[in-house]
């Protein structure tokens, strides 16, 4: 394999040129002042790592392409613990970082898996400030106090869950957590409450691929014919093996009233290799889109990429498979300081989940769960980016800023709010479909906050006059008819 170009967010140029049309008989003033010329984007988002990355891992250094690119080495190799990351890692980890992430991993609400994938891609130069690394294991020298007002279940997914495992919030729509274990596992997850095995912290509330289940959650789905579109979750659907995918698609696709589904998964960004040597599992999956595009149903493909430096040449081989069989492929991203709230690296990823038939379709906002908060950023960021990247590319691969609101309110686009005090860092948001009349917030990062605003946030009489005064200020700004 040769490197075709840089790992780097694309740059922005800043010379802009000017041109005549052309026309017969028209007159042009020369395009002195620029200023009003369409900004210029490099191409570097083309540019896909395609080198042998994983022989600068020690562990792997031996392996050949096929070795390392077999989805069952992958699978059977990730890192669990901090041990085995020494053990791979070597020399190229100092003792003080792994006692760093030593410390990191037992304060965690995700236990720890990271593929070699993954792995290999991070920079082991500088893995403190490395993106991927931010993403899936972490430092206790990172981490901040959470904040009072989070909770592990942000969502309040099991509030809204008629049936164990089936969230039924929307009017038309449902989320099935089909299981609850990932190939790898994010320090992120919103469904830290119930996704992968217990931590020191966090006792699970656990939906395994039980059949049983399953079936009480295809009764509720039948049984309510107002429903029309599913989400297939987990837990990640990577980790069903391809009979499952079968009976649980074909299940769905036999429920009339059923639409379209989607299923989710974070595997193509996080262990392509799947894609790419797993024949029978890709067909399973490719075999029900095909049998659902027979119906005239829409089965989808919702995956997860947050930094350009997960896509190489290896993930655009693994999505063309999808793409060679018809499969709509759409992104959801997850908006992380210091990960991807950069405006050069938000518009390089956009433009290179498009590049790579990825539809960018949603960034959301960083969810209030616990153990993260060095990773959330403040809405202010998030509209900020919003405005930014708005224009880099075509709008139908332009992704929409959502934030899921605290307590269940659905989602909403982050220029949605009723209020939002920059100060204090107070967001409220309406939900007048998903829950008409009630208020919902949103907390800015405390440490993003002011200093006297900080000492303000620590004291609980002074918190919660913060919030009831936002609440009385968004309904005093209603705008509903």
């Amino acid at each position: 394999m040769t490197i075709h170009g840089s790992q780097q967010g694309c740059a922005e140029l800043s010379d802009a040129g000017a041109s005549s049309d052309g026309s017969v008989g028209r007159c042009t003033e020369p395009a002195e002042d620029l200023t009003m010329a369409p900004a210029r984007l490099d191409n570097t988002h083309r540019d896909l790592r395609d080198d042998e990355f994983w022989r600068a891992i020690p562990a792997y250094a031996d392996l050949t392409a096929a070795e390392f690119h077999d989805h069952r080495f992958q699978s059977r190799n990730c890192v669990t613990s901090i041990r085995k990351l020494r053990e791979v890692l070597g020399p190229r980890v100092s003792d003080a970082f792994c006692k760093d992430a030593e410390a990191g991993t037992m304060h965690s609400t995700m236990s720890l898996r990271i593929s070699p994938y993954i792995l290999s891609l991070i920079d082991w130069d500088a893995p403190e400030t490395d993106p991927l690394r931010t993403q899936f294991l972490p430092l206790a020298s990172r981490l901040r106090p959470d904040h009072p007002e989070l909770a592990l279940d942000s969502l309040n997914e099991q509030g809204d869950s008629p049936v164990e495992g089936l969230t039924h919030r929307y009017h038309d729509r449902a989320l099935f957590l089909a299981l609850d274990t990932c190939p790898v596992y994010c320090r992120f997850c919103t469904r830290s409450y119930s996704v992968g095995l217990d931590t020191e912290d966090v006792e699970k509330v656990h939906f395994g691929a039980s059949s049983d289940r399953w079936e009480r959650i295809f009764d509720y789905i039948r049984a309510h014919e107002e429903l029309e579109d599913i989400v297939v979750s987990g837990g990640d659907m990577y980790n069903l093996r391809a009979e499952q995918i079968t009976y649980l698609g074909n299940t769905l696709l036999d429920i009339d009233h059923i639409r379209r589904f989607r299923f989710a998964t974070k595997g193509p960004a996080v262990m392509p290799q799947k894609l790419l040597t797993d024949d029978d599992w890709l067909s399973a999956l490719t075999g029900v889109v095909e049998e659902g595009r027979r119906r005239h149903k829409l089965v989808a493909v919702h995956t997860h990429f947050n930094h350009p430096n997960e896509i190489t040449q290896v993930t655009h081989q693994a999505l063309n498979r999808l793409v060679e069989a018809g499969v709509t492929v759409r992104n959801q991203s997850v908006l992380q300081r210091g990960v991807n709230d950069d405006v050069q690296v938000m518009r390089c990823l956009v433009r290179r989940l498009g590049y790579v038939s990825v539809q960018p379709y949603y960034v959301f906002v960083h969810d209030m769960v616990r153990g993260v908060e060095e990773l959330r950023t403040s809405l202010q960021t998030a509209i900020h980016l919003e405005k930014q990247v708005r224009g880099a590319t075509a709008g139908y691969h332009m992704p929409t800023f959502i934030l899921d609101t605290m307590g269940g309110g659905g989602k909403r686009h982050v220029h949605g709010h009723e209020h939002y005090d920059r100060t204090t860092g107070v967001a409220v948001f309406d939900s007048p479909v998903v829950r008409p009349g009630q208020q919902f917030l949103y907390l800015d990062p405390i440490d993003e906050l002011s200093p006297e605003v900080q000492q303000r946030w620590a004291d609980a009489d002074a918190r919660r006059q913060m919030i009831d005064d936002a609440l009385a200020s968004a309904r005093g700004s209603d705008r509903s008819p």
